[in-house]
């Protein structure tokens, strides 16, 4: 081709680098942008629930209060009753003893009044010699008599008094031992609940310290974009790529290809070579299907791999990985740049026959659910 022909086209490419890098970091530039004002609006709903948390966690504990107070009134209760208790069978006690001690007496006075028979008493009265000891035997047989009876009577009435007091007593230590019961445990769930409240508002606060961290990150690489588009607009094609941090995006990575899990994470692979837990997810797609990168980075591998078909690793940085298997083809270099978005490859067979692709993601150098990582759909 003549010069004169080159000429043109390598300037045409001179001025479409520059601009197809510019077009490249503005669209890592929206991404981010989007991404913090997403984090944004999680951090404000976050710090409503976390509001609300703590206004429920401040009922709770006046709830606990209200429960241990009741359950010192219980206890207290419970106490007196046991004393109560303690002392009536104390007294009960004495009076069985004198019960006992007045039994001799309380015999021979019943054997005396059995030997006497019906007309005991009237022998006694007949003994008399006139009409005033008569009248004065009288009245002390109806003395004696009365004594007698009176005495056993009350007696009697004492001991049933005692029991039956001893009987409401313990009824009422029984119900008291039962409340004092369901007090304990209305405290213990009490307790519970605040300390589940306390570990929720200690989880959302961590989780805002987690989305305020993003953002920053993110913004730091925001602006660094910024500055490379500057430089670029300059002329100035020397600056390194940017790095746009992993971690942030957690949850809203897109899939790279459509189609169905039929490999969960963490289950039995049926990979050629072994039967050990799946790393990854296995997602069931059209055959030559392109398969796009979730996120920018670096092609860290690139080419067969036994069990995995053509395999396709990119370096996102910080340690973190994602891994693209069963691919049919690629058209990557180890070490080439790759945007988030672009194709890594095609839908090609897996080990079992049928099209999917194996996608990993490795965070800190381990394996990670990706579904966790990528949007819910």
């Amino acid at each position: 081709m003549p010069l004169r022909t080159l000429a043109p086209l390598f300037l045409l490419a001179t001025v479409l680098a520059p601009l197809a890098t510019r077009a490249q970091e503005s669209g890592d530039a929206q991404r981010i942008s989007d991404r913090i004002a997403a984090l944004q609006r999680e951090a404000d709903r976050l710090a409503g629930e976390s509001r609300t948390i703590v206004g429920d966690l401040r009922q709770r504990e006046i709830d606990r209060q209200i429960k241990a107070d009741q359950l010192k009134q219980a206890e207290g209760a419970l106490a007196e009753a046991e004393r109560a208790l303690h002392d009536t069978t104390t007294r009960l006690g004495d009076l069985e003893l004198e019960r006992i001690n007045q039994l001799p007496d309380m015999k021979t006075q019943l054997v005396d009044i059995y030997k006497r028979g019906r007309s005991g008493y009237v022998q006694f009265l007949f003994n008399a010699r006139d009409l005033r000891e008569f009248s004065r035997a009288t009245r002390a047989v109806g003395a004696l008599t009365a004594i007698n009876e009176r005495r056993i009577d009350e007696h009697r009435r004492t001991i049933e008094a005692m029991r039956q007091e001893r009987t409401t007593f313990e009824e009422k230590a029984k119900d008291l031992q039962g409340r004092t019961s369901d007090a304990r445990r209305a405290k213990a769930a009490s307790d519970a609940a605040v300390a589940s409240a306390a570990e929720l508002i200690r989880q959302v606060d961590s989780r805002r310290d987690l989305t305020a961290q993003y953002v920053g990150e993110l913004q730091v690489a925001y602006t660094r974009l910024q500055q490379q588009v500057t430089t670029l607009a300059t002329d100035n094609p020397s600056s390194e790529a940017v790095a746009v941090p992993l971690r942030p995006f957690q949850g809203a990575l897109e899939w790279p290809v459509h189609g169905r899990i039929v490999g969960a994470f963490g289950q039995p692979s049926a990979r050629i070579g072994g039967t050990a837990l799946r790393n990854g997810i296995e997602i069931a797609a059209e055959e030559d299907a392109p398969v796009r990168a979730i996120h920018g980075g670096t092609v860290g591998y690139a080419g067969p791999f036994t069990g995995f078909g053509t395999l396709v690793i990119l370096d996102h940085g910080s340690n973190g990985y994602s891994l693209y298997g069963y691919l049919g083809s690629t058209a990557l270099d180890q070490g080439s740049a790759v945007e988030t978005g672009a194709e890594v490859g095609r839908v090609g067979l897996a080990p079992a026959g049928p099209p999917a692709l194996y996608f990993e993601m490795r965070i800190d150098g381990r394996s990670v659910n990706p579904v966790q990582w990528l949007k819910p759909r």
